[in-house]
């Protein structure tokens, strides 16, 4: 039954007031490196901030002030939750009715079959939608295909709330830009695109957001802003493509890469550099660009660049291996049996996320062609990940002494590389961590 309508502007006007004063109530939904250090900005600038998430065990850490996300200190955490008691998780969405806001901050993954995977995003929306209220604003954060907010978020809240978008409550789309581990850039201060189902949306959501963070940049639609996040990352993948094939090309040209892209980067106009690698890793880069090419295809267009660069960047792992087992054979040894110590398992470097990481594709191909592999990472200690299993050693010379080789995956900061290059037999840098080392044993990508 359709509800009775209230004064739009009204309506907007409260919600706007409220936000100012920090009378409203924010809620997040999805607690992992997006949603928590954005619901502990909400709270850090005096909203009350409610985050929700189906995992037990990150609701309790959150409620005793513990933070798993590196990003987010404990400390601060802490004191949020104990001393000004502003932000507090749960796991009963029952909860979402006493919010005024809330920013869906949910995982979307691809299916095997490098289609969108938005439905942990229609499952939020669907827990929203029962207690959506006039005056509400929903933001969608979720990297995601464009028209997603207005094909399936925004049906779902009003043919089961009765309410009208832009007259009874709001939607808008803010792409998350969140770069863990990086020490200069973080929720706050990095610049935050946002866009509405309808003007007022915009407005509000920009309004929400002005209040914790710096810059705040408003686009005419959802579908701008969700095109911006694939647009950002499809650059970064189209371009790592482009300099993996000419990382290829350059070892069958006997052409040092490295130096290329070094002398390159002091052009001071028209160019940017970008680095080869193992392959690409963490949810964004090697995932964002099939959400647009996935419905480019629908609309009847076929995008090449990024079908191409997905082709070469997911083809890096077993460039990688083949190097390693050309490094072996060359030492007059086989992968089969060979002991191999994978240093770096997190898809970046000084970071504890793995997911998507190459180096779990490294490890799984050295596996199957019979390698002893071991690994070591600073930050990550189980490396039992998507069907990987693999034993976690220190980083001892001894240990580097009896492998057959090292292969650099990740190029952690922390880690001693002298003492690698000491003791390792043989070393595959896929990362040019030792760049100027000048070693017969080193072989890079």
């Amino acid at each position: 039954m359709q509800k009775k309508a209230l004064d739009p502007a009204a309506l907007q006007t409260a919600l706007t007031q409220k936000i100012r004063s920090r009378q409203a109530v924010t809620g997040v939904i999805g607690l992992g490196y997006v949603g928590l250090p954005l619901l502990l900005e909400y709270a850090r600038t005096g909203f009350k901030a409610i985050g929700f998430d189906i995992n037990d065990e990150k609701v309790r850490r959150i409620n005793v002030g513990d933070s798993y996300i590196q990003d987010v200190p404990t400390s601060e955490l802490r004191h949020e939750v104990q001393d000004t008691k502003r932000l507090h998780a749960s796991t009963d969405f029952a909860a979402l009715a006493e919010c005024d806001t809330v920013n869906i901050c949910v995982p979307t993954p691809l299916r095997k079959t490098k289609d969108p995977d938005i439905s942990y995003i229609v499952a939020a929306v669907k827990e929203i939608a029962k207690y959506v209220h006039p005056g509400m604003l929903i933001i969608l954060e979720s990297t995601t295909y464009p028209g997603t907010t207005d094909e399936v978020l925004l049906p779902i809240l009003q043919e089961q709330s009765g309410l009208q978008v832009g007259r009874d409550f709001f939607l808008a789309f803010s792409p998350e830009r969140v770069d863990p581990g990086n020490a200069n850039f973080n929720t706050k201060n990095i610049p935050k695109v946002v866009g509405g189902v309808t003007p007022a949306c915009t407005a509000v959501a920009a309004e929400l957001y002005e209040q914790s963070l710096s810059v705040v940049v408003r686009v005419s639609n959802t579908r701008v802003a969700e095109t911006v996040k694939l647009l950002e990352n499809t650059f970064r993948s189209v371009n790592i493509g482009l300099v993996n094939e000419i990382a290829l090309m350059c070892n069958k040209m006997n052409i040092d890469v490295w130096e290329v892209i070094d002398a390159a980067a002091t052009k001071p106009f028209g160019f940017m550099p970008f680095y080869p690698g193992p392959g690409l890793g963490g949810h964004c880069i090697p995932i964002d660009p099939f959400y647009l090419s996935w419905k480019a295809k629908l609309a009847g267009f076929e995008a090449r660049f990024i079908e191409l660069a997905g082709q070469v960047n997911g083809a890096m792992p077993q460039y990688v291996v083949d190097r390693v087992a050309l490094a072996l054979n060359d030492h007059c040894k086989c992968v089969n049996g060979a002991k191999v110590l994978v240093l770096g398992v997190a898809y970046k470097a000084d970071i504890d996320d793995v997911r998507e990481s190459p180096a779990l594709d490294v490890i799984r191909l050295l596996q199957a062609r019979g390698a002893d592999v071991v690994v070591h990472d600073p930050y990550v200690h189980d490396v039992t990940h998507e069907g990987v299993d693999a034993r976690w050693v220190e980083l001892e010379p001894v240990l580097l002494q009896t492998q057959d080789c090292v292969v650099i995956v990740t190029g952690h900061r922390s880690v001693d590389y002298k003492r690698v290059l000491q003791n390792a037999p043989l070393i595959v840098d896929t990362r040019n961590v030792l760049k100027g080392k000048k070693s017969d044993k080193v072989v890079r990508l």
